[in-house]
């Protein structure tokens, strides 16, 4: 097992990627915090977890709110005793957030508090316990539009996601010395409940699709498979990378 006697906190972990990744984690040996506001699914993910013959408890937190925060990670220390992996997944991509000029100010600090600071206040509590052991692995998601502009903008999404990739090399220079990792993975577009609220219609969905080499729009497992990769000791000399999952979409010109 790749993360055998390993524990880690996956924000935002209850549905969608977040869950795909607790449940892939648990079977390769980790013991798994899953953490987000919907108490019925992260109950039912670790119910799913246990059934397969993993390891799990729910922690219900808002990530956007410190003291919630400092309460997750006390719990997973409680629990478990240790922290290895910081999963930072937690993010939304609301319908309303478009161009900086159409875009509320309550929408702005609503996509930047979840997405971003969400991985600031993780990392404030998780890391002097990663210090202490000596070890760790941050992995936080970012995306790949950090990288390009858009015709069809979400500014503030894209804005919290550039910030991901920022925040990945500081921490990942800062807290080297002390054998923690962080790295980014930027995923393309991956067929999501998330993702397909934006398309309005099979035209919006080709458009997107048409940009991708690979021909389809990834799983949530193309994504999870890499930050297995990025929690396991394989990845041991792998800090401060900004890793692009995204069928080659960031590589096509038109």
């Amino acid at each position: 097992m790749r993360l055998a006697n390993k524990v880690a906190i996956i924000t935002g972990s209850a549905g969608g990627m977040g869950q795909v990744a607790a449940e892939l984690f648990a079977q390769e040996g980790a013991s798994v915090v899953v953490t987000d506001l919907n108490v019925q699914a992260g109950e039912e993910t670790v119910q799913h977890i246990r059934q397969a013959g993993g390891t799990a408890i729910f922690i219900q937190a808002n990530v956007a709110k410190e003291d919630e925060v400092k309460t997750l990670a006390q719990s997973a220390i409680d629990a478990y005793g240790h922290v290895d992996i910081l999963y930072n997944n937690a993010g939304i991509m609301p319908t309303e957030d478009t161009s900086v000029i159409e875009t509320s100010e309550v929408t702005w600090d609503k996509v930047l508090d979840v997405n971003l600071k969400s991985a600031f206040l993780c990392s404030k509590y998780v890391i002097p316990h990663m210090i202490e052991q000596k070890q760790g692995s941050i992995i936080n998601v970012a995306s790949f539009v950090a990288f390009m502009g858009c015709t069809v903008p979400q500014d503030a999404y894209t804005a919290s996601k550039g910030g991901m990739l920022s925040l990945t090399k500081s921490l990942a220079v800062q807290y080297g010395q002390y054998n923690i990792r962080c790295n980014a993975i930027c995923p393309g577009p991956i067929e999501t409940p998330l993702l397909r609220t934006l398309w309005t219609s099979e035209d919006a969905r080709n458009l997107r699709l048409n940009r991708i080499p690979l021909g389809r729009f990834g799983e949530a497992k193309d994504v999870v498979y890499m930050a297995l990769y990025l929690a396991s000791d394989e990845s041991s000399w792998t800090t401060g990378a900004w890793l692009t999952v995204d069928g080659g979409i960031t590589s096509n010109y038109f």
